[in-house]
């Protein structure tokens, strides 16, 4: 019999919907085919946007989306995405694939399906190959009400009205594709380049500084202390794999051993918050910059027969659970985690829609993120689950993980994931301060390495969930193997 224990009294700090961010880059299919497919196409859409997908990610609630890059947004130069697509610049994406990037999709096509799907553009900047004026002429060609340069070519472009722009990423992983810099000589790039990324209006923007690569804590502590007076956020990339960098095991093809190597390497995701929160402590006390872990998510290798540039991949039950402890880290971080961004949106890494021509379908990772809709916004209150590790030896793993917020209707919301593939566990859930009168739960449930295709797009599916019972102290319940579990509770 294991405890959980909720203070609903206890208030804690506020979980930014953005924590719930997506990314996408100009990589494989996620851009192209998957959101994109162009005013022609016989596949439903709107001014060259899917229906589709608008239509999921807005059941979703997707709250931020990032673009262009990732890699690509140090070799992107925004003037080839805009004016008649006919006469845009033909490029080659040499990160990914080698393949032609026309630049049918640039700048007024992101921030209509930003409009479209009701969420918040976050837009990198070039800070690796592009120069100081051309990201200043982007800002303001986006944003500038009035009369200048910018302004008139957006208009000529077909668009009078600037759009609200608030997220702006002042380069990506400059340590690595993004220039293979020094933090010291990135640190100081960011401030000079920061200078030129003005407000116009009644525009504000929120500049996030390149920040380290996994444990790169000299990075952190380098950065922050040159240039953390003119940052809004710091950003942090971890990514989840089974094996190694260089093997990083299949998506699909594993067992329990692959199941609890890959959920320790994501539960690794709090020790890397913790300790880089340390070192931003130091300057920033008052918790002022936000840590914006705007890469995360599970990469293995591609799923076999498809282009390796692509970085395509299946997602199945414990790209599922992934999902669910990272969130969950997030929540209860929340007072210095307020930006991330899961890679990628589509068909691109741990997906949370896949597309094959006219098909759709949804992967685990977006049922979670469905689930979890319910904390954007909401106000973390203290909690804790009785634990017993589980796994093999070398992967052993606590065997559950929770989070619990408060919600702006007064609801209590409960995430809970059984991390165990075998067993499951009787839980007695004891509500301090607070008396429960109604319960509505959902589950998300299956084999670890079901998943949904396009013959079989519903294999893994939210369903609900009765086998609990409320008690004079608040809810007792039985958590099966491998599933999450959602409470809401009046």
């Amino acid at each position: 019999m294991g405890k959980l224990v909720i203070h609903a009294g206890n208030k804690k700090s506020r979980i930014n919907k953005e924590i719930y961010g997506h990314f996408s880059e100009h990589l494989g299919r996620c851009i192209y085919e998957g959101l994109y497919v162009g005013e022609n196409s016989k596949i439903p859409n709107k001014n060259g946007i899917r229906t589709d997908v608008v239509k999921a990610l807005k059941e979703m609630k997707l709250p931020l989306l990032r673009w262009p890059g990732g890699c690509f947004a140090d070799e992107y130069h925004w003037k080839d995405g805009i004016g008649p697509k006919e006469n845009r610049k033909k490029m080659i994406n040499t990160h990914w694939g080698g393949v032609l990037e026309d630049n049918s999709f640039g700048t007024h096509e992101f921030l209509e399906l930003c409009g479209q799907v009701g969420c918040q553009p976050y837009i990198n900047g070039n800070l690796g190959s592009g120069t100081v004026q051309e990201m200043s002429e982007w800002i303001e060609y986006m944003t500038f009400d009035g009369v200048s340069p910018m302004a008139d070519l957006r208009e000529k472009n077909g668009r009078k009205e600037p759009w609200k722009v608030k997220y702006f990423g002042v380069g990506n992983e400059n340590w690595g594709c993004g220039g293979n810099m020094t933090p010291e000589y990135y640190a100081n790039e960011y401030r000079r380049y920061q200078t030129y990324c003005r407000n116009y209006g009644e525009n504000r923007l929120f500049k996030i500084a390149c920040g380290p690569n996994v444990a790169d804590y000299n990075w952190c502590d380098t950065v922050m202390k040159i240039a953390h007076p003119y940052m809004d956020a710091l950003s942090l990339h971890y990514y989840t794999f089974e094996n190694k960098w260089e093997d990083k095991g299949s998506a699909t093809v594993f067992d329990e051993e692959g199941w609890y190597k890959t959920i320790k390497k994501a539960l690794y995701m709090e020790e890397l918050v913790t300790r880089h929160s340390k070192i931003m402590d130091r300057y920033d006390p008052d918790k002022r910059i936000a840590l914006a872990v705007d890469e995360w998510g599970c990469w293995f290798n591609v799923e076999p027969g498809t282009n390796p540039g692509f970085l395509y991949q299946q997602s199945t039950m414990r790209d599922a659970l992934v999902a669910g402890v990272t969130l969950n880290i997030f929540n209860k971080y929340s007072d210095r985690v307020r930006i991330a961004n899961i890679a990628q949106l589509i068909n691109v890494l741990q997906s949370v829609i896949l597309t094959e021509g006219e098909k759709m379908l949804l992967t685990p990772t977006y049922h979670v993120f469905n689930m979890y809709k319910c904390h954007q916004d909401a106000t973390l209150v203290d909690s804790f689950m009785e634990t017993e590790e589980v796994g093999i030896d070398g992967a052993r793993v606590p065997n559950l993980n929770e989070s619990v917020s408060l919600d702006q209707e007064g609801n209590l919301n409960v995430t809970v994931n059984n991390l165990s593939v075998t067993d499951s566990y009787e839980i007695t859930g004891i509500l301090v301060d607070r008396k429960v009168n109604s319960v509505k739960a959902e589950i998300l449930t299956n084999e670890m390495n079901a998943h949904n295709t396009f013959d079989k797009p519903d294999v893994v599916h939210t369903e609900e969930f009765k086998n609990f019972k409320v008690t004079e102290k608040g809810i007792d319940f039985n958590i099966p193997p491998c599933s999450i579990l959602h409470f809401t509770i009046q």
